[in-house]
């Protein structure tokens, strides 16, 4: 029998560089993580997903890898790695890794044989004679990115790269390459990882034919997947992909390809029913999700390590978006974006930052936090493009937030200095036994959720409640149901739940400002501004 362990998941995303510091170089490394788990076990997450920890220049922090099969010295060695991932599993914990295959930084010696015209690398890499015609076309970081093809002076042709210059895109039609690949793969799993989360997968196949030029690009993710089974049957790939629902089977195949998928869709609407404090772009949305695969499963979140990506809004949808959570120019990032993170976006208002991730949480599919979104912390606008996001953990009121006992101006990047979101103000200790707070609320949540496999496992039904505001979903799973009702906001809302429960035949299992109220034969939940309330129906 399948072990499908991430239907009922909850991931924590982070970045080693920026957790924690054991040694005092305004670096985070491995050691610092491992012994920051508690922190993570308490929260109730179950996974972990490391950013790129691998040998690298650091232009594009860490997509950019030198050396797959290393650790960046700056974090500590392959040693610290295997010690990591023996503390995680203490802990039950599992780990997954960021695979970044369809590029490599033109340090690495791959690039540099093929430049140099070496026999056994001269294919690993896109190269033209001529520059394309199209080659100001398919920007990724418009108003940073200039072109898509660049030329080699020692190779005398121009390489691609889908996104930044010194990053070079492979060959993925080399048969070389994909062996390499699974090499890749092969090593970390041997290592103890639970799978990856592949970065960039549209980009990653989309240079892919046969020699007839009927090749489906989408097989090659049967054929990764295929692999992984092979060598850990329980493993995962988790998909980098902002695709319309159209195009949702080809990635998840018929259960043979992707296991999760990043549901960008959904998470634009997500911001755009915030922006308007109303439920139905979520509403919509929702209802409009293909069915996919028993085994296949999306992944939900509300922030992440890039900006918000807002390019599936229309341009009036987009500007709501930006007029509510963006306003400057400062906060926006390749005119599609947002680079700012969860709680300054939503004011500090703890309230409402706890009903976007009860929401978040109730939404079908695995849930997935961005480190330090859990006790609300800032971004730094004054970091370059999505650095901002970045900042390291705050762990303590002190000048570094606890992360390090370097010097502030030796961090790797810099926390807020001054104003609400800033150590002093924003830290976990100071949440970690405060009832109320953000952080412990947050740890209530998780907990609820992973209680709630009608939510990871069941199938799920929009309720239509005749109440703008408010967010309802029924979940049911071998017989149990949960319905979750989000008031999105900053006024009350009333809803008529006749016919959809009744009071005497509901356990309420997590909420803020809600009640029923006594309305002759009607059934009627009072939600407070921003309120919301998950109930289980016992029968």
């Amino acid at each position: 029998m399948l072990n499908l362990w991430y239907k009922n998941a909850v991931l924590y995303c982070l970045d080693v560089d920026s957790f924690r510091d054991s040694d005092g170089d305004g670096v985070g490394d491995f050691r610092g993580l491992a012994d920051s788990l508690d922190h993570i076990e308490a929260l109730g997450a179950t996974c972990i997903w490391l950013l790129p920890f691998y040998p690298s220049p650091n232009r594009d922090n860490g997509y950019d890898i030198t050396d797959y099969y290393n650790v960046d010295p700056r974090y500590g060695t392959l040693g610290d790695f295997v010690e990591f991932m023996q503390a995680a599993q203490d802990r039950g914990l599992r780990v997954i890794v960021d695979l970044v295959v369809n590029h490599t930084s033109i340090d690495h010696p791959w690039f540099q044989a093929s430049r140099a015209g070496d026999p056994k690398y001269k294919d690993w890499y896109v190269w033209s004679k001529d520059k394309p015609a199209d080659a100001e076309s398919g920007i990724v970081f418009p108003g940073v990115q200039k072109t898509t093809w660049t030329r080699d002076a020692k190779r005398g042709e121009y390489y691609f790269h889908r996104f930044y210059k010194h990053q070079a895109d492979l060959n993925i039609d080399n048969p070389a390459v994909r062996e390499e690949i699974e090499r890749i793969m092969g090593f970390w799993l041997a290592l103890g990882v639970s799978g990856f989360r592949i970065d960039a997968v549209p980009f990653l196949i989309e240079g892919l034919t046969e020699a007839d030029g009927s090749r489906d690009p989408h097989r090659y993710l049967s054929e990764m997947r295929q692999f992984l089974a092979w060598r850990k049957a329980e493993a995962i790939l988790l998909a980098e992909a902002n695709i319309p629902m159209d195009e949702a089977d080809d990635y998840f195949g018929s259960g043979d390809r992707m296991n999760l998928i990043f549901n960008f869709p959904l998470n634009q609407r997500l911001f755009l029913s915030l922006a308007r404090r109303e439920a139905e772009p979520v509403k919509s949305m929702l209802k409009s999700l293909p069915d996919i695969a028993h085994v296949g499963q999306w992944a939900t979140f509300l922030r992440n390590h890039d900006e918000i990506d807002l390019g599936r809004l229309n341009d009036e949808e987009r500007q709501e978006v930006f007029a509510a959570f963006g306003p400057e120019k400062s906060m926006q990032l390749y005119d599609r974006g947002i680079r700012r993170r969860l709680a300054p976006m939503l004011g500090g208002d703890r309230n409402r930052l706890a009903n976007a991730f009860a929401l978040m949480l109730a939404l079908p599919g695995t849930p997935v936090i961005w480190s330090g979104d859990e006790i609300g912390m800032g971004d730094n606008l004054e970091l370059k493009e999505r650095d901002a996001v970045r900042t390291p953990m705050q762990w303590t009121a002190g000048e570094s937030g606890g992360f390090s006992s370097a010097a502030r101006t030796d961090l790797v990047r810099l926390p807020p200095a001054n104003g609400p979101y800033a150590p002093l103000h924003v830290n976990a200790e100071s949440q970690r036994m405060v009832d109320g707070a953000l952080l412990t609320t947050v740890e209530h949540l998780i907990r609820i959720r992973r209680a709630c496999r009608e939510i990871g496992w069941g199938d799920y039904e929009v309720l239509d409640l005749e109440a703008p505001s408010v967010v309802g979903l029924r979940c049911r799973w071998r017989g149990g149901e949960v319905v979750t009702l989000h008031n999105l906001s900053e006024h009350p809302a009333t809803v008529d739940l006749t016919g959809v429960v009744e009071p005497d035949k509901v356990r309420h299992l997590i909420g803020q400002e809600t009640d029923f109220a006594e309305d002759g034969a009607r059934c009627v939940m009072r939600l407070g501004a921003y309120g919301f309330d998950w109930m289980r129906v016992t029968g």
